[in-house]
């Protein structure tokens, strides 16, 4: 497990927010164990020493948002955005933004960030306030020395001063280098590393309420399938669309849709000159080819052992699958997106960029009607094996399938091990009871019991819309 998870893996989904508007005002959706751990780091920063946190994940997820709720108050606050310009002229613009915020003053002649940064933390020897730097990995491209100069200033700074030092970014695998590659300069720096995700199902449940009173699970669903929850996303829906299916369809499906070129904007700049490959292996996976031997048949035959390993352990961007309770070395492994609204871009955008390029929106339109039922089948699993995670009563979280003569049989959607005991539920999503054969499936449950799970005791569950 990476560094990132394991400092703070506050899992979860059901905690992290966004910002949507009722009229004039403002509301936040939840966030409240992360701003209350925001809140304890800042207290000890003014209290005790400078402390270091890092808050990552991807674009639209609402980073910025957080922190800048999380440091309202007494104290003022420095929030420095890194765009990609000369460092001179940047520092510039940071110059006339701390000296807004602090009221001090910044000599002209200040060109460097290293110089900048000094300054800033000898004024926190005697003064205490925020200080927010946005998409701070952009300074790889900037002034790539950047790291270790702050590496440096900290370490002689930290001890002796009151900052409330929050770095941002959204270039997961830049990220996650700076701070946790063992041989980088800010490595082991940070106090706290955060790594946000999406909306939990109480939380979308309270957005549909809010937006739609009176909404049936299917547009609640529609919402998740599109959205996987990124708050971003989810404001675009709230305030442009009225939370129906057709309505969310029509916002998405059109000219000029933000959701267009969406995916191409956020994996371009992390995977670089070598996206192609990169997009070509998520497009199959969306397709639904997610074994490694049948995504490098579709490439032509090609290897692509390493690019897995990278969309894995690097990027976070699929998740590898084994039957559950299998042994690690188990050749039966699959490959899911993590994101949902990645999986629905490749899906439909991707695949279709032909049809996307000549504007033919109504064509695109119907392909993803056509398709929506199978595609919201599959995101109601997602649904459910969420919620399940919420519940925090489960060790073990998967699905299960067997092979027999070179085919997948006798597969479950979902098992879940319960935390503390002997007992596991085995559950058949369907978006419709009818769809549902009893027989079938309880001859699944008794092939797994007898394969994996015959020392548990087994509650088999048929988990459909109307259990959202």
């Amino acid at each position: 497990m990476a560094v990132m998870e394991i400092i703070c893996n506050f899992v979860t989904a059901v905690t992290v927010t966004a910002v949507t508007k009722f009229g004039n005002r403002m509301k936040f959706y939840n966030r409240t164990s992360e701003l209350n751990e925001l809140s304890r780091i800042q207290k000890l920063s003014f209290e005790s020493h400078s402390r270091m946190t890092v808050i990552t994940g991807r674009r639209r997820i609402g980073k910025t948002s957080l922190a800048v709720e999380a440091t309202k108050g007494e104290f003022p606050t420095v929030y420095l955005f890194v765009s990609r310009k000369n460092e001179a002229a940047l520092c510039a613009e940071f110059s006339q933004l701390i000296m807004a915020a602090l009221d001090c003053y910044v000599p002209p002649e200040t060109k460097s960030f290293r110089s900048l940064f000094q300054m800033v933390m000898e004024l926190a020897k005697t003064r205490r306030f925020n200080l927010i730097i946005d998409e701070f990995q952009e300074f790889e491209k900037i002034n790539p020395s950047v790291f270790s100069d702050v590496q440096n200033l900290w370490d002689q700074y930290r001890k002796e001063s009151y900052v409330n030092l929050i770095l941002m970014g959204s270039v997961f695998s830049m990220m996650q280098r700076i701070f946790e590659g063992a041989k980088e300069p800010l490595f082991g720096r940070a106090d706290n590393i955060m790594r946000l995700t999406g909306f939990g199902t109480d939380t979308l449940k309270e957005i549909m309420r809010d937006y739609r009173p009176g909404y049936v699970n299917d547009e609640l669903l529609a919402l998740y399938s599109i959205t996987g929850g990124v708050p971003k996303y989810v404001e675009l829906l709230c305030e442009n669309t009225d939370l129906s299916i057709g309505g969310m369809f029509n916002y998405i499906v059109r000219d000029n849709s933000p959701f267009s070129d969406e995916g191409k904007n956020i994996l371009i700049e992390e995977f670089g000159k070598d996206y192609g490959i990169y997009f070509s292996i998520l497009s199959c996976i969306a397709s639904g080819i997610n074994s490694q031997s049948d995504i490098e048949a579709a490439l032509g035959g090609i290897s692509i052992g390493g690019q897995l390993r990278r969309l894995v352990d690097d990027y976070s961007l699929i998740i590898r699958h084994r039957p559950i309770m299998s042994k690690e070395r188990t050749q039966a492994v699959r490959y899911e997106i993590s994101d949902n609204f990645l999986k629905f871009w490749f899906r439909y955008y991707d695949r279709n960029q032909s049809i996307v390029e000549i504007r033919n929106f109504v064509l695109l339109r119907q392909i993803i009607e056509n398709d929506y039922p199978a595609f919201s089948g599959m995101m109601l699993e997602r649904w459910f094996r969420l919620k399940m995670m919420e519940s925090y009563r489960y060790s073990d979280i998967g699905s299960w399938w067997e092979r027999k003569k070179g085919k997948e049989a006798n597969e479950i959607d979902i098992v879940g091990i319960l935390a503390g005991g002997k007992k596991a539920v085995v559950a058949e999503v369907k978006r419709q009871k009818r769809n549902y054969d009893h027989k079938l499936f309880m001859a699944k449950v008794e092939r797994i019991k007898a394969a994996v799970l015959s020392k548990y005791e087994i509650e088999p569950r048929l988990l459909t819309l109307e259990d959202m």
